[in-house]
């Protein structure tokens, strides 16, 4: 028989496989389970989005001091409690310029003796890029006077200024970073003990099992916010900023770490019966190798999850304290710190702008979670490549 007598008593031939599905196909078989998370935590819209919102966050917290046109105390006294300075591209007449603002003039109010500003119209400065201004140590190490934006002469307040005439732009960038690493510190610290306890709990069995459950229990039965409050209230009054720091941090990671050591506990429990672990322990290994090397890899993306997700509870917490004023104090500057020097009716009526620094507590406790749901998904293990939120 003839080909085409065979092609026709067998039908149309199947239509070719594209190249490019067979290569995707090879790619998603050959490729390791850290590829697949990242490739499906792409396609989450919300997560990439928190993911650029954070990666914003932490460059300000790494070098806040290039970012804030002014210092943390700087003062300018001519302008107490002014308004957020507008930045223009049209002027007066209708033509585009490189952003400007207008020259700034004070006068007192007749009928609240406020001082208020005015733009002076005649006079127009223009924003500039890696101004000098004051000095400051790059990374904490290197001395410089480079900053991202100012004016050459006049003054730049695109936050406004408090009831001191320091810049609140500027202080919210600096309250970044101590905001950040309180949460990044507090995070961690708990994370670390979640670990440890769930994985001995999980692994051992039996009694430890028995009595860390319990101590868990305890720990969990605390009411979060009174006991907060009242450790808050037992810092001394005399006590470095460093030390509160690092006290609040420790309060903080003390209930940080139930919810992580119950999950490590089950994802545990379901592993440690599976052969490569009985293997291991037939093979000799000791139980911190087994910990370490065998279980805990084989849940390390939900505890990945489990970490991001933990890091807003942390910086609320932080922030609430801060707030009633038994968290960080002045001159330490926090998102917590800006919002209790702004908890007055003067500040409500007259100075709106002084609650500008919630809005980076917003976008930072949003993007956490959304990077975390994002995560979540990536590392479902029956999730597949394609579609997204």
């Amino acid at each position: 028989m003839t080909p085409d007598a065979l092609v026709a008593e067998a039908g149309a031939l199947p239509a070719a496989v594209e190249p490019s599905v067979v290569d995707d196909g090879q790619r998603l078989a050959t490729a390791t389970q850290w590829q697949l998370i990242w490739w499906r935590f792409r396609q989450h819209r919300l997560a990439m989005a928190g993911a650029c919102v954070l990666g914003a966050m932490i460059v300000i917290a790494l070098v806040p001091g290039f970012i804030a046109p002014y210092g943390v105390t700087t003062r300018t006294t001519e302008f107490i409690s002014a308004p957020p300075t507008r930045v223009y591209v049209i002027d007066a007449e209708g033509k585009w310029h490189w952003p400007f603002v207008y020259g700034v003039t004070t006068a007192r109010d007749p009928n609240t003796f406020r001082m208020v500003t005015e733009p002076d119209l005649a006079v127009r400065r223009p924003v500039m890029l890696l101004v000098t201004g004051e000095e400051y140590r790059l990374l904490g190490l290197i001395p410089t006077d480079r900053h991202l934006f100012g004016v050459k002469d006049g003054t730049i307040h695109l936050f406004g200024t408090d009831d001191l005439g320091r810049d609140v732009f500027s202080r919210t960038v600096y309250a970044t970073q101590i905001s950040l690493s309180i949460g990044l510190f507090g995070t961690l610290l708990g994370f670390v003990i979640g670990v440890v306890v769930g994985g001995m709990s999980g692994y051992f069995g039996g009694w430890v099992d028995f009595v860390t459950q319990r101590m868990i229990e305890l720990v969990m039965s605390i009411p979060t916010l009174p006991f907060w409050l009242a450790a808050g209230a037992l810092i001394p009054q005399n006590w470095t900023a460093l030390q509160t720091y690092f006290t609040i941090t420790t309060v903080l990671a003390l209930f940080a770490w139930t919810g992580t050591a119950r999950r490590v506990r089950s994802q545990i429990l379901t592993q440690r019966g599976i052969d490569y672990v009985v293997a291991a322990e037939l093979a000799g290994s000791s139980d911190w190798r087994i910990i370490s090397r065998h279980l805990l890899p084989t849940v390390a993306s939900y505890l990945i999850v489990d970490l991001t997700v933990a890091f807003p509870a942390m910086i609320l917490g932080e922030t609430a304290l801060s707030f009633l004023g038994l968290g960080l104090r002045p001159p330490v500057v926090s998102w917590g710190v800006l919002m209790q020097e702004a908890q007055n009716l003067q500040a409500i009526t007259q100075s709106p702008w002084l609650f500008l620094p919630v809005v980076f507590v917003i976008l930072a406790v949003l993007a956490f979670n959304f990077v975390g749901d994002g995560l979540r998904d990536a590392a479902d293990p029956y999730a597949t490549i394609g579609g997204g939120s």
